[in-house]
């Protein structure tokens, strides 16, 4: 019997709808068993037998009316109840057809006695039996019972004869009914095996299409021919607006040829496809189709079959894309970056060796950027860099290329086949146009930047010389056009290669002298205004080379400041000073300098407390001086670090005031306890009204603050007049006083001072020193 839950729904009502198939057989085929039950009855003149045949008869009629109801009821095929009760009206149907029959041979047989109507009866039913199974075999439980029903009883019948030969002719039929019996199974097994055989690849079909059509990629599958086989919807949206219609039965090549029609494909990528697919070797091949769409085509191929697999990699291109970019150009203003610059030049210099044609390299620096990033932020910064390299690029020689190197640095190249266009008028006019273009004002959130730049520049032939060696030109150019001011321009000279090389020797052996302790340390007193003593003494580095002689302060500090050697110094000072002002009578106290790479690090006040502790000086006889310049590379740590150190008592003096950027802000936010008038406000201040007024002024607002004035650079007798009797200063520093002098000079000279109170002797004091600096 069909199981309706085992087998697809479709199939079942397949099943059932055989039992109703081939009327027309159905109606002959009983219509003649009518006949001959009718004509045995006749030959035996049995009214039993008519009684059959009218069994017979209303089997007929009942069978045809039930399978026209079938007929015109057109059930979906998909209906499994309907399925259901049509199955049961059949099984109805035969088994009243298994009885009609078994039990007419089993009458002509056991109670007629007539051979004819013996014969037709087991005739007529051997020959339903036949049609039983070759119509009924999908139907195990139908047709078992129709042929027990059928042969069953002719069986019976002919064993209940009770002679030899019908008992004989009884097991001949025995094995005819197993016969049927088998036969029917094995055409139905056959059946169910090609249902599910059906059923599998169906949903193997189903599977493998709903895989093609939900896979990521596009897969395209050619015949030996190039035939397009099999193509997936992706891979037909691969190809969208360039082939239309149905993939199916079109050849590949005939696709791109459409491609390259349009214009969408180039001829060259399709040549080396159709290449790959006609030679059957396989590998990978990137198509970029119209607009930004790219495609990898992974060809295989197996036997005389091709399969394209066509995976969209437009977002991974474009990421490789950027990457290259990201490796190759600045991010901020899409400049090529210090690599990829490096490379292009490298490759034209070497392009241009034997060409001796000059070429020019320019470093383009913003001045006081580092204070823009720091008051402004990092993000106007960002805006300053993007408009300063679009302003470069604006104005620049046609050409020449540039690059960022980093921070605020841009460098420029030209090279050229003409000489004019690298002669010193050009170049004069390039540089010349990119400082008038930085130079104009800009606004950024509300804030007007007034920026400036310097250049350094170095024209050279490009026979024998490296990038390296332009660069250090250009950047020792650089270096001298920032010592002019802001806003300069300076061509490389070769003297200041001389320059160059005779600082860095300076920087080598500056870093023996600190190791071997060759520096020494002097003092410039600070004397009080009122009293003409001495109130201290600022410690003053000094060092003399053994070949070049005296080095002058502001060259090796300086030095010292770039190789990161200030420190040591620093600590240096710091141990010699402390050590000097403990033999110092208690009321006086001895100054330090440092820089800006001292406030920054965090070994100034371990420095400080070593010097301390060793020498036993009090921290309130220890002044550090900073300047203005120093506080504004690190303002926030700076003022961190002078608090740490005011708490302890330490006095904190602001140096060479007037001379930075914001000092009033700095008087407001630092803990200063002195401030240092730098010697630009003293130099007129005997012949210049406006000057005086001015350093009167300055020197109130220090005495509203509560600071102690220190006037620097006093040379003359009338400065030295001017302040004492027109200002508030309480002490003056100058060479009017002498020169500084070293340890025991000064120790002398404050002995002497110490045993006369007579102020205005202190010059002639200094006088008499035997020692001079």
């Amino acid at each position: 019997m069909p199981n309706s839950q085992s087998l697809p729904t479709l199939d079942y009502f397949s099943i059932v709808a055989s039992l109703y198939k081939d009327r027309r057989a159905m109606f002959l085929g009983t219509l003649a068993s009518v006949l001959g039950a009718l004509a045995g009855a006749f030959r035996a003149d049995s009214t039993l037998l008519i009684v059959h045949a009218g069994l017979l008869a209303l089997l007929l009629v009942s069978r045809d009316f039930n399978m026209r109801a079938f007929a015109k009821a057109k059930i979906d095929p998909t209906d499994l109840g309907a399925a259901q009760r049509w199955e049961k009206r059949a099984l109805f149907f035969g088994y009243f057809a298994a009885v009609a029959y078994g039990s007419w041979v089993f009458s002509s047989i056991v109670f007629v006695n007539d051979s004819f109507a013996e014969l037709v009866a087991i005739t007529v039913t051997v020959a339903a039996m036949v049609g039983i199974v070759t119509r009924n075999y999908g139907h195990d439980r139908l047709m078992t019972v129709q042929i027990l029903g059928m042969g069953g009883l002719m069986v019976l019948g002919l064993l209940l004869k009770g002679d030899i030969y019908h008992m004989l002719l009884a097991s001949l039929f025995l094995p005819m009914l197993v016969s049927f019996r088998s036969l029917g199974k094995d055409v139905r097994n056959n059946l169910l095996n090609a249902v599910h055989d059906r059923v599998a690849a169906s949903r193997l079909a189903s599977q493998l299409d709903t895989a093609l059509e939900t896979m990521q990629h596009g897969l395209c599958m050619l015949d030996e021919n190039g035939v397009i086989a099999l193509a997936n919807d992706r891979a037909q949206q691969t190809f969208a607006g360039i082939a239309d219609g149905t993939w199916v039965g079109q050849t590949f090549s005939d696709l791109l040829d459409e491609a390259i029609a349009k214009r969408a494909l180039p001829r060259s990528t399709a040549e080396r496809l159709n290449r790959m697919i006609a030679n059957q070797s396989g590998g990978k091949i990137i198509m970029k189709l119209s607009g930004d769409f790219h495609c990898e085509v992974t060809v295989s191929s197996r036997g005389d079959r091709t399969v394209l697999l066509l995976e969209n990699v437009t977002a991974r291109i474009r990421a490789q894309e950027r990457i290259n970019f990201m490796a190759r150009y600045d991010g901020l203003t899409g400049l090529p970056n210090r690599t990829y610059f490096t490379e292009q030049v490298d490759a034209d210099l070497a392009a241009r060796q034997r060409t001796a044609r000059p070429v020019l390299l320019a470093i383009v620096d913003l001045d006081d950027f580092k204070h823009i990033n720091d008051t402004l932020g990092h993000l106007v910064g960002d805006k300053v860099l993007s408009e300063t390299a679009t302003r470069i690029q604006s104005v620049m020689n046609k050409n020449s290329r540039i690059g960022r190197f980093g921070g605020d640095e841009f460098v420029l190249y030209r090279s050229v086949d003409a000489d004019t266009d690298t002669d010193s008028d050009s170049v004069e006019a390039e540089v010349s146009a990119i400082l008038d273009a930085v130079a104009k004002p800009l606004t950024v959130k509300g804030e007007r930047i007034d920026l400036r730049a310097s250049i350094g520049y170095v024209v050279h032939t490009a026979e024998q010389v490296a990038l390296d060696d332009l660069i250090s030109r250009a950047d020792l150019a650089l270096y001298n056009a920032k010592a002019h001011g802001k806003g300069y321009h300076q061509v490389f000279e070769e003297v200041m290669d001389e320059e160059f090389r005779y600082r860095q020797r300076l920087k080598t052996d500056l870093a023996d002298a600190i190791a071997n302790n060759q520096l020494r340390v002097v003092y410039q007193p600070l004397v009080d205004l009122k009293t003409r003593q001495i109130a201290g003494c600022e410690a003053l580095t000094r060092w003399t080379h053994p070949e070049l002689g005296p080095i002058r302060p502001d060259v090796f500090i300086s030095l010292a400041e770039e190789v990161g050697l200030v420190s040591a110094i620093t600590d240096f000072v710091l141990k010699t000073a402390t050590a000097e002002c403990a033999l110092w009578p208690d009321t006086l106290s001895v100054s330090v300098n440092v820089s800006a790479r001292d406030l920054r690090g965090e070994g100034l006040p371990k420095s400080i407390s070593r010097a301390l502790s060793a020498s036993g000086l009090a921290p309130c006889r220890l002044e550090i001086e900073v300047t203005e310049t120093a506080l504004i590379e690190e303002r926030v740590i700076a003022a961190a670090r002078l608090k740490e150190l005011a708490d302890r008592g330490i006095g904190i003096a602001l140096d060479d005031f007037g001379t930075g950027y914001s000092s009033l802000s700095y008087l407001h936010e630092m803990p200063f306890t002195k401030l240092k008038i730098d010697r630009a406000f003293i130099a007129d201040i005997a012949t210049d009204p406006r000057s005086l007024k001015l350093m009167a002024n300055v020197a109130r607002l220090g005495k509203d603050l509560d600071l102690v004035l220190t006037a620097e650079g006093v040379e003359t007798e009338a400065q030295l007049a001017v302040l004492a009797n027109e200002t508030e200063v309480d002490q003056v520093q100058g060479f009017l006083f002498g020169m500084p002098l070293p340890g025991p000079e000064i120790r002398a000279l404050i002995a002497r001072m110490t045993r006369d109170a007579r102020g205005p002797d202190l010059r002639l004091a200094y006088s008499t020193s035997s020692v001079r600096d």
